[in-house]
């Protein structure tokens, strides 16, 4: 019988993707450009997108800056929600009594707009990194809460059986069946998660400081600057897709299974 040639497991694939998502935005932007141009738009409505490639490499120390800033402020939330996320979803599935005492607790927090939760923390500790990276986390640790214990409830129940029949301990059934069981539910979430993190930060940055996307975004706003305004936007959209797309790559090699099915 002749063997079928494998193909490469990530190398290959991860390739073929880059190129076609370089090739996407190669269409995106020429069609934006030549619609801009051919309908006339005019810069207060839509830009054209040379004019805010320009705009970037005109201040390019002011945009890294605040690209950086903004990056450290929704790593620093995201990964400390992610982590609490879990960790949440963890003892709520083992003590119904939290589940019943706390999780409601979690969920009427969730109901405090953004707005309004993020004053009262750049209240307490200023205009900080640590205060946006708070905004950050509320945005974050809910949903990773939410599909870890949904994830961790549906496990198969017999499966659990069989390794307690055969003397697994809860450490082992927790690592070994029931986390990488959830993990599908849990990367949902650490996706979703991703775009919450960056919202979270950049309004954070709106309360007042001088560096990152958020600053740049209104200062472009009040004086009108049409096309630093796009700048900015694009510079959040190039820092969510990045993000997005690691995570989803994080994704691929821990959920490997899927792509076995």
């Amino acid at each position: 019988m002749t063997k079928r040639p494998r193909a490469f497991s990530f190398g290959g694939g991860a390739g073929a993707a880059i190129l076609r998502g370089v090739a996407t935005v190669v269409v995106i932007g020429l069609a934006w450009e030549a619609v801009v141009v051919g309908a006339g738009i005019k810069p207060y409505y839509l830009p054209r997108l040379s004019a805010i490639l320009g705009a970037i490499a005109a201040l390019p120390d002011a945009y890294l800056a605040g690209f950086l800033r903004t990056l450290s402020e929704t790593l620093l939330g995201y990964a400390a929600g992610a982590l609490v996320g879990v960790l949440n979803g963890v003892l709520f599935h083992r003590s119904r009594l939290l589940r019943e005492t706390v999780f409601p607790l979690f969920v009427i927090s969730q109901t405090i707009p953004v707005i309004a939760f993020g004053a009262v923390v750049v209240l307490w500790f200023g205009n900080t990194i640590l205060a946006k990276a708070l905004i950050a986390f509320y945005l974050t640790f809910f949903p990773v809460t939410v599909n870890t214990l949904n994830g961790l409830e549906a496990v198969d129940k017999r499966q659990v059986d069989l390794l307690r029949s055969f003397g697994a301990t809860r450490r082992q059934l927790l690592f070994r069946l029931q986390l990488p069981a959830a993990l599908p539910q849990i990367f949902v979430a650490l996706r979703l998660a991703c775009t919450l993190s960056l919202l979270g930060a950049i309004a954070g940055e709106w309360f007042g400081d001088t560096t990152g996307l958020g600053v740049l975004l209104l200062q472009a706003m009040y004086n009108e600057q049409f096309v630093a305004l796009w700048a900015a936007i694009l510079m959040a959209g190039l820092l969510g897709t990045s993000f997005y797309g690691l995570v989803a790559w994080a994704e691929h090699k821990a959920v490997f299974w899927r792509s076995e099915l």
